[in-house]
């Protein structure tokens, strides 16, 4: 049974400092040109769930203790606000990354068309967007073509969101023109700190994006819905008509934003789990044999396997924030101005929480008691106000993806990618080439 907090997590009195990594540790991790989520890793093994380290005149504190989670990003989204998102030159003043009342309003918007009624929907155009993969999977099968799966996920993913967003499938231009989506996401990491020099190092990739948005947001204008019906587009252009502020920019904005949280993520949690399926062939097995196809048995089974893969690889893997004023965060002073990280991807392993983390196992998420069940323990789409507007709706594309596909077909990968790249997502760092067995 898993345990729900780390002992000795919280140290009394109030008011002490933050414990401090070893400034000698971390010279000797910038010499190794390590991962940033090694240095992470060193800091919460060394000294816990609230942890410091220095990579310049001030600390840093590291998040990753379920009580000190709830306590940033739920009980007090006030006080560890967002500063300035790390992909705000390609999203703009969209609504992950706007703050204050402009982010309180765009969020209103938004957030009726990702609950119950608002998600029944798009079901169809899921469905739609999956039986087209479905169809080009059995092609791949009958031709035994060699395919990337990345490729594929990335495919299903741009399809749902772009249905969703204008009430049209993808077609072939427009997917190959947002292209440009994942290159600049994948460039971010590695970008002058400069914003102009940012902004121009990837600026022929933007102008691709804009081009595509523009096009969309003319062509909602002149027709009412495409065969799908209305889209979220319609939304936004439906809200210009009353409120000054949804200008065509930042129309293009959430645009852009909807369409990188919208396919992003998904595809590449789509993208480890068949990674985790091809070590794990078990799991495939045990979530078919749940129960009949189309059954509420089955379709758990497959959202445990969804779960599972987060867990290991959540959406937002860090979530940085910055102390808006004084606090007292379980125990320890945090200074205003502190930039404090939180880490989901370092809570959902923490052997202290998680029954032998390191294995794939979708039954922690169908037993009951073999996961814990402190809020904080499990935020693979973040939690609070600002958690990620898109949580039902990517579980329910994976879940209906994973209904056409899991039972007819196992790729059978020509290589696997050997480690992780640590960007917005954590994304396999390399080709995924596959064919298709039974």
């Amino acid at each position: 049974m898993a345990t729900h907090a780390r002992a000795g997590s919280f140290p009394s009195p109030p008011g002490r400092q933050v414990p401090e990594l070893d400034p000698a540790l971390v010279e000797q991790w910038q010499a190794g040109g390590g991962e940033l989520i090694d240095l992470f890793a060193e800091a919460r093994e060394r000294l816990g769930g609230v942890a410091a380290f220095r990579l310049g005149p001030r600390p840093t504190v590291l998040i990753t203790a379920p009580e000190a989670v709830q306590h940033v990003l739920a009980l007090n989204p006030g006080r560890y606000v967002k500063r300035s998102h790390r992909a705000r030159l390609l999203i703009g003043d969209g609504v992950l990354a706007a703050t204050g009342e402009a982010w309180q309003s765009q969020r209103r918007l938004l957030q009726s068309q990702f609950t119950g009624p608002g998600m029944r929907r798009y079901e169809q155009r899921i469905a739609e967007a999956a039986r087209t993969t479905a169809e080009r999977w059995a092609g791949y099968a009958r031709t035994g073509q060699v395919f990337d799966v990345g490729d594929e996920m990335r495919r299903f993913a741009l399809d749902t969101i772009w249905r969703s967003l204008t009430g049209h499938p993808l077609d072939p231009e427009t997917e190959r023109e947002l292209a440009a989506v994942p290159a600049v996401v994948a460039a971010l990491p590695s970008l002058p700190a400069d914003g102009t020099a940012a902004q121009g190092a990837v600026a022929d990739e933007l102008a691709r994006i804009d081009a595509v948005a523009s096009h969309a947001i003319a062509a909602a204008r002149d027709t009412e819905a495409g065969p799908d019906g209305p889209g979220l587009l319609h939304v936004l252009l439906d809200a210009a008509e009353t409120r000054p502020e949804y200008t065509d920019r930042l129309i293009r904005d959430e645009l852009v934003t909807l369409l990188v949280a919208g396919h992003e993520t998904t595809a590449t949690t789509l993208t480890w789990l068949y990674l985790l399926l091809d070590r794990n062939p078990q799991a495939r097995e045990q979530a078919l044999a749940a129960g009949e196809d189309g059954s509420p048995q089955r379709r758990q089974a497959l959202q445990a396997l969804v779960h599972e893969t987060l867990r290991f690889y959540p959406s937002a893997w860090m979530l940085p924030r910055s102390a808006a004023e004084d606090d007292t965060l379980a125990g320890y002073e945090i200074e205003a101005g502190t930039d404090v990280l939180v880490c989901p991807y370092l809570t959902h392993r923490d052997p202290e929480l998680w029954e032998a983390p390191g294995r794939f196992d979708p039954a922690r998420f169908t037993t009951p008691g073999r996961r814990p069940t402190h809020p904080g323990s499990y935020f693979p789409f973040g939690v609070g106000p600002r958690a990620c507007l898109g949580l039902q709706f990517a579980l329910r594309e994976s879940t209906v993806l994973l209904e056409h596909l899991l039972p007819a077909h196992v790729p059978h990968f020509h290589s696997t990618p050997t480690k992780a790249a640590y960007s917005i997502t954590v994304r396999p760092d390399g080709p995924t080439p596959a064919v298709l067995g039974a």
